[in-house]
Formats: structure tokens, sequence, C-alpha cells
């Protein structure tokens, strides 16, 4: 059964089990037509709020006296087309990387179906997030719930070992960013560490 874009936009975000049994003799390729349609609704949206907000941030400077109201109308255009386009370039790269990252992690939970069907499954299950990215944490949390499916109905697993498969995927970079974030933060001097006024090697303070 072939599905249309649009059928697809409601069945991904309304009923995803019966879409995702529909799209199984998708291949990678309708896959990707698909996932390249929804980036670039996600793209468009967050380049014009990207391009409002630059636009009211040069409205408040020219408010202040500072000569950037034409800076902004004129470079405004140009800074949201260059963001839609790094939007697409970051986008199409990430789903390839966190599609193969997530295989790993479905193959060890006994997902056999090989890895075009986790790579649809990451790209079909993107559609909330690129339809409600915009919106904290609602179209994040949909994703990914949509993405378990995925997993399950593609590859035949069960929804225990789908929801595994998907937060460890999710987990461990987030664990690893936070490490790494943790030990940067433990580098940066604190307030009152240092020496103060007065206070070099040669000053000991005594009671």
């Amino acid at each position: 059964m072939v599905l249309s874009i649009g059928e697809r936009l409601r069945g991904f975000l309304f009923s995803p089990s019966e879409t995702f049994d529909n799209s199984k003799d998708d291949t990678i390729g309708d896959a990707f037509k698909y996932f390249v349609v929804i980036l670039m609704i996600y793209a468009l949206i967050i380049s014009v709020l990207v391009a409002v907000a630059f636009s009211r941030f040069a409205s408040m400077l020219g408010m202040l006296g500072i000569p950037m109201m034409a800076l902004g109308a004129a470079v405004g255009p140009l800074f949201a087309v260059g963001f839609f386009i790094l939007m697409l370039m970051i986008g199409i790269i990430s789903v390839f990387i966190d599609g193969l990252w997530l295989h790993i992690w479905v193959y060890l939970f006994g997902g056999r179906e090989g890895v075009e069907e986790t790579l649809k499954a990451v790209m079909y299950g993107a559609t909330p997030g690129c339809l409600f990215g915009w919106i904290p944490l609602v179209g994040l949390i949909w994703a990914v719930i949509v993405e378990i499916i995925g997993v399950r109905q593609l590859h035949g697993l069960s929804t225990e070992k789908a929801v595994l498969a998907v937060i460890i995927a999710i987990a461990i970079p987030l664990i690893i960013y936070a490490v790494i974030i943790a030990a940067f933060m433990a580098t940066m001097p604190g307030p009152g560490l240092g020496p103060g006024p007065g206070l070099g090697p040669g000053h000991m303070i005594r009671p």
C-alpha cells in the first residue's frame, strides 16, 4: 500500500503502529525522500523563527540608538537562508549517524531485519520532532515514542526490547556529554578561588 506524504504525516502522528505496518515494503529511498520533506518543514520553521528573533534584536538595538535596523533588514533573510541550508545538512548527516548507532542496540536486543529497517524507523519516527520540535519537549518526547513503535513494528521486537534499545541509544551519548561538561566545568576557576586584591603570593592572612 503506497501512502501519500499527507497520509504518512497523519499516520505517523496519530496511528504509528498501523502506518509502520503499511510501510514495511518501503525502500530506504522512500523513507529518505519523506524525511527530507519533513526536515525541510522543520528547517523552514526554525529559520523563520531565527530571522524574526534577529530582526527583533536589531530593532531593540535601534531603539537604543545603535544603528542596527538597516543591517537587520538586510542580513536577516540571508541569515535565515544560511540557517535553513545548515539545518538540512545537519539533519541529513545526523539521521544516518543516529540510525547506525541505534541499530547496534536494536541488533543486541534481537532485531534481525537489517539496518535499513532501523533507518526507516528513525526517519519516519522523526515526524513529530520535525513538525513540533519548535515546541519544547513536545516534539522530542513524541518522536521518541514513535521511533520506539517503529523499531517494534519493523523489527518484530517486543515493546520492552524496543524501549530499551531506543532509550539506551539516547542515554549513552547524553551521559557522555554530561561527563564532558562536568569535567570542563571542574577545570574552570570558581568565585573566590583565586587571590583577591592585595592577597598575592607574598601575603598571608592572619587571624
